[in-house]
This record gives C-alpha cells, sequence and structure tokens, in this order.
C-alpha cells in the first residue's frame, strides 16, 4: 500500500512584527541589514492567549473548508509541537474534541522542531501502510515567539509563529516515498529551553549572552547559531545524499527542493555547497520567517499555489534542526 499527501493549508496568526517595528527595539540595527542576512521582511506572532493548539485548530479547520472534507473522515490525529497548552493531557486530545473528530480516532502528540514535519508524514505514512488508519490529519504548530526574550534580536528577527495542516491518505496528489531520518542528542543544548519541564522546574533568571555574544537564558530560547550553522552545513549535504540512494534516483531526477525555511543566510549555504540550482531551490521566507515544523507544509502548498507541477515531478523534503534531529524524503506528484 501506498501514501500521498492529499491536501495541504496553514494559518498564520494575526500579528505581524515587521523589520522596521523590530529594529524600533533594537536600534543599532537597520531593516536592509536584517532582510540581506534572515531574507524575512516580517514575520506573524500569536496572540498573548493564543496556543498552539489555537492556531493548529484554524489550520484545520481551513483544511476542511477548502478541500470540502468532513471531520468524520478523520481516523487519526498527529499534532507535532514543542508548544503545547498543557504538560498533560495530550494536545491532540483536546484537538480531537475541538474539531469534531470521531472519537474512534487515535490521537497523539510528539516533540520534534524543525524535522518534524518530515518525522510525521514518516509516522502518517506507517499508519496508512500498515492498515492502522487510512485519513490521517497531521497538524505541526508552534509559537516560539513566546519562549524568546524581548531583547534576544536574533532569534526574534529569525521565528515566526504558524501552523499548517495535512492529510496524508490512501490518495493524493503526491506519493510519499522512502525516508531517511537521524538524531545526535549530543547537540541538544545548542537549541535550548532549559527551565520549565521536569529537570528544572523553577525559572533561573540567569539572562546572560555566550561567548559569541548571543543571548543565553536558561529561562527562555538559546540557540547557538554558529554551532547550529555548523551542524546543519555536515548533517544536510550528507542526507541530501542518502535520499537520492534511498529512494533510487540521481540529482537529475529531482525538479524541486523544499527545505526547513531556516533563514536566507543558511538556505544559500545549503544550495551551494550542494550545487543545487537556484530555480530549483524553493525559498518561501520573506512574509513569514522561520516557523519550525510548519516551514515545510507552508511552502509546499505555496509552490503548488505558484508552479505548475506536472505528474512525474520529484520534490525533495527535508527538515533539519533542534535535537539534533534530521530526516528527508522524495514526493511524486501523481
Amino acid at each position: 500500500m501506498k501514501a500521498y499527501i492529499q491536501c495541504i493549508s496553514y494559518y498564520l496568526p494575526e500579528q505581524i512584527v515587521t523589520n522596521d517595528k523590530l529594529i524600533q527595539d533594537f536600534p543599532e540595527w537597520n531593516a536592509d541589514k536584517v532582510s540581506s542576512k534572515t531574507g524575512i521582511l516580517e514575520r506573524h506572532i500569536s496572540a498573548s492567549d493564543e496556543t498552539a493548539s489555537d492556531m493548529a485548530e484554524k489550520a484545520a479547520l481551513q483544511l476542511f473548508r477548502e478541500n470540502s472534507i468532513s471531520p468524520d473522515e478523520i481516523d487519526f490525529i498527529l499534532f507535532c509541537t514543542q508548544s503545547p497548552d498543557y504538560f498533560l493531557p495530550t494536545t491532540a486530545c483536546l484537538l480531537q474534541n475541538k474539531l469534531g473528530i470521531p472519537v474512534s480516532a487515535g490521537a497523539l502528540d510528539y516533540n520534534l522542531g524543525c524535522s518534524g514535519y518530515i518525522y510525521g508524514l514518516a509516522l502518517a505514512k506507517g499508519l496508512v501502510c500498515a492498515g492502522i488508519a487510512k485519513n490521517i490529519l497531521l497538524l505541526t504548530a508552534e509559537t516560539y515567539n513566546k519562549y524568546i526574550h524581548p531583547k534576544d534580536k536574533g532569534n526574534r528577527s529569525l521565528f515566526g509563529d504558524g501552523a499548517a495542516a495535512t492529510i496524508v491518505s490512501t490518495k493524493g496528489w503526491a506519493e510519499i516515498r522512502d525516508f531517511v531520518l537521524g538524531t545526535d542528542g549530543s547537540g541538544a543544548e545548542n537549541l535550548i529551553v532549559r527551565t520549565g519541564a521536569s529537570r528544572h522546574r523553577k525559572q533561573k533568571e540567569d539572562l546572560g549572552t555566550d561567548e559569541g555574544g548571543y543571548i543565553q537564558s536558561s529561562d527562555y530560547l538559546y540557540m547557538n547559531g554558529s554551532e547550529i550553522f555548523n551542524f546543519t552545513l555536515e548533517a544536510v549535504p550528507a542526507l541530501v545524499e542518502q535520499i537520492l540512494k534511498r529512494n533510487e534516483v540521481s540529482e537529475g531526477d529531482i525538479d524541486m527542493y523544499v527545505f526547513h525555511q531556516a533563514n536566507k543566510f543558511m538556505l544559500s549555504t545549503i544550495r551551494k555547497v550542494c550545487g543545487i540550482d537556484k530555480e530549483q531551490f524553493y525559498i518561501d521566507l520573506s512574509k513569514k520567517g522561520n516557523t519550525v515544523s510548519s516551514t515545510i507544509p507552508i511552502a509546499l502548498k505555496d509552490l503548488l499555489m505558484e508552479r505548475n507541477l506536472k505528474p512525474g515531478n520529484k520534490i525533495m523534503i527535508a527538515g533539519f534542526g533542534v535535537g539534533y534531529s534530521w530526516g528527508g524524503t522524495l514526493l511524486r506528484i501523481v
């Protein structure tokens, strides 16, 4: 049995922070400097009372409306987030109730960041091919900005909040091919929120900077940008080669590449190192920023709207980041 992407929709919060608004807090910057380095002109920020499940619900409802899908058709929910509503219960269970999906449906959360969509597709394909479910609602949503310190200009310039909804089913517009997945937990300290969960429940209030000048606090999102960049340059070229080998295709067989939308500089460097033609390498950052696990489905949706993809076209998708975690696969247009 094969598994397919049937449809994708997404939701972005109403509040928009432009580069001009951002530099009001950081006058040593200018808007051109931010956009030239990151490729981002604006990013959407969740409201103070808006959670990841709220955004995922809106993305799912948009998907149902756009594709005339009834919640009754869904028999499994997968929800990827690192910003759940509660430690417990499982946010996917809340979404089952909010969306009116049958109580006979399975539902689970999984905690992954920038590779989360890839892992979700792998899980969904496994459910379909094992005959466990026929129509999986794969949801991704993050509110990273709730974790970012107001003085952290680096992360505030990069991350946007958002959510995406995908149906993985026994039929659709793109066949999901074979996966390559990877993990290296030795890099966990380079992208982390240290306090709040069971290891360190209490806040430490230890705001400072690291050797690279990055804002460092146990109570907020910390990212060692140089280490994340080095990891990406090591992992992604090898990942591209492994995806080609696993799916028994060559570089010339790939029509488009849609990678996790981290930032313009990183993506441009990856493209050049991998020797990918600029016209085949899709970048979808400027109006959204890095929405973590939702960047790939958002980019896929926009790519479908912008390009005339034909049956037989192959799209390589790849995610990489916090964990460290990475993964990729091929999509074949049918």
